[in-house]
């Protein structure tokens, strides 16, 4: 089953012709890397401010790195909702194999901008040739659950992925490897009653702000008519230029840089059968990743998962450019990735994964370990909680374990240290269930 599924994807990005020649060219002993590089072109965007020397990544097309490809098919991705520990895998891998992931960004293609990314991206000057095929096929061909833009998540959600030998109890390490912007534009979007600043479900403004500082602005809320399209969200496209985003106002513009990460990276948790239960929904994380939206996730990192079915079903989405901590109007800047990703399976007692990781999300880059916390990491069992205070303490009491049991330091002098030396920061206060990240830094520990 595994292997036709990965013939299947791979020749429905590249074509049967180019697919019979890949064939060919990989029983010669030629990579996938090798081989789909050879099917990569070149394209322009002519929006306003992108750049014009930019390779748009379809699906196959320009380099290819990993050990297996998988494409975002639409009678294979899910949209809305994660994998439950009852899903079938689309693609199998051995224990530290690698493979590349082409994901599809939500934002240009939901109900509120119309579920048409050419006409809403040609609207902002995109050619249609420079919208990626794999956008468009899911936009209009998704069928596999009912959408309903007011309770389903947005994002197209890629996987899972059986990895051989993963069991309960075990830990999968995902080594993000590359996350390559696939066009140069992005999307921020800011929706009604969502984000930071969002009016309440009863109309009053959350606590510490007035009704006139609500955004999006109260008095624009259309939410009372049936048309999502109507209901007055706003989407502000965002250019590449020289790996930078740009956003124009009047005539000025502002500049940031890119910092591509993978919002969302998880292993199957939900029991549920019903593949939209509320627990499988895709905007709050949990205990098994998914929507976790850490900054810090990008090339280069590590994220450590604790297991709960076999093979752990690994999946990933909400592909981000870049994203500042907390990430207050709804979204980061949107747009489809290209992942490269490391997966291993870490055994209890192995040493191979820090020891909070066995029963909690746990991060490290090149330069600090991540402990994290989450205010509400159930799936949402028995409602939502969004305090940021729970999730605040968690993430402390991970850093205390993790300091504690793996580097020998004694609980009082870590929680000194923590205060002295340590930044914690708000991953996130937009995902229903918010996080708490932190950063110990390796360098004070070389001594």
């Amino acid at each position: 089953m595994f292997a036709r599924s990965a013939a299947e994807t791979i020749s429905k990005g590249i074509g049967r012709r180019d697919f019979v020649r890949a064939v060919a060219a990989l029983s010669a002993g030629a990579g996938i890397a090798t081989t789909l590089g050879a099917c990569s072109s070149r394209s322009t965007v002519r929006a306003t401010g992108a750049s014009t020397d930019f390779e748009i990544l379809q699906p196959g097309q320009g380099e290819i790195t990993g050990d297996h490809y998988l494409q975002s098919v639409p009678d294979q991705v899910l949209w809305g909702y994660v994998p439950t520990v009852h899903a079938t895998p689309v693609m199998q891998m051995r224990s530290g194999q690698t493979v590349t992931i082409d994901t599809v960004s939500h934002e240009g293609i939901l109900e509120d901008q119309g579920r048409n990314p050419v006409e809403y991206f040609g609207a902002e000057g995109v050619d249609e040739n420079d919208v990626l095929e794999d956008v468009i096929a899911v936009a209009a061909e998704y069928d596999r659950t009912p959408r309903d833009f007011d309770k389903d998540g947005p994002h197209v959600v890629t996987g899972p992925i059986f990895i051989e030998g993963a069991e309960p109890g075990d830990v999968l390490k995902i080594e993000t490897l590359e996350a390559t912007p696939r066009v140069p534009y992005g999307v921020v979007s800011s929706r009604h009653g969502k984000g930071a600043l969002a009016l309440t479900a009863d109309g009053t403004p959350p606590a510490g702000i007035t009704l006139d500082e609500v955004m999006p602005p109260a008095v624009t809320d259309g939410r009372s008519n049936p048309d999502p399209t109507r209901y007055g969200n706003l989407s502000t496209f965002t250019a590449v230029e020289d790996g930078h985003g740009v956003m124009s106002y009047g005539d000025a513009r502002v500049r940031f840089p890119l910092a591509p990460f993978m919002g969302i990276m998880g292993v199957a948790f939900a029991q549920d059968r019903d593949p939209t239960a509320p627990t499988a929904n895709s905007v709050p994380p949990t205990i098994a990743g998914g929507n976790i939206d850490i900054r810090l996730l990008g090339e280069g990192s590590t994220l450590y998962l604790p297991v709960f079915a076999e093979g752990a079903l690994f999946y990933v989405g909400d592909p981000h450019m870049a994203m500042g901590d907390g990430e207050v109007a709804l979204t980061a800047m949107e747009g489809s990735l290209r992942g490269t990703y490391r997966l291993t399976v870490c055994k209890p007692g192995s040493g191979d994964a820090p020891s909070v990781a066995y029963h909690y999300p746990f991060a490290e880059t090149g330069d600090a370990w991540v402990p994290i916390g989450l205010s509400d990491p159930d799936g949402s069992v028995g409602g939502q909680g969004t305090d940021l205070d729970v999730a605040m303490r968690r993430a402390v009491a991970n850093a205390l374990d993790f300091l504690e049991n793996d580097r020998g330091m004694d609980r009082a002098t870590a929680y000194a240290y923590l205060s002295a030396a340590s930044h914690f920061a708000i991953s996130q206060v937009v995902d229903r269930t918010v996080g708490v990240h932190g950063q110990i830094f390796k360098s004070h520990f070389a001594a």
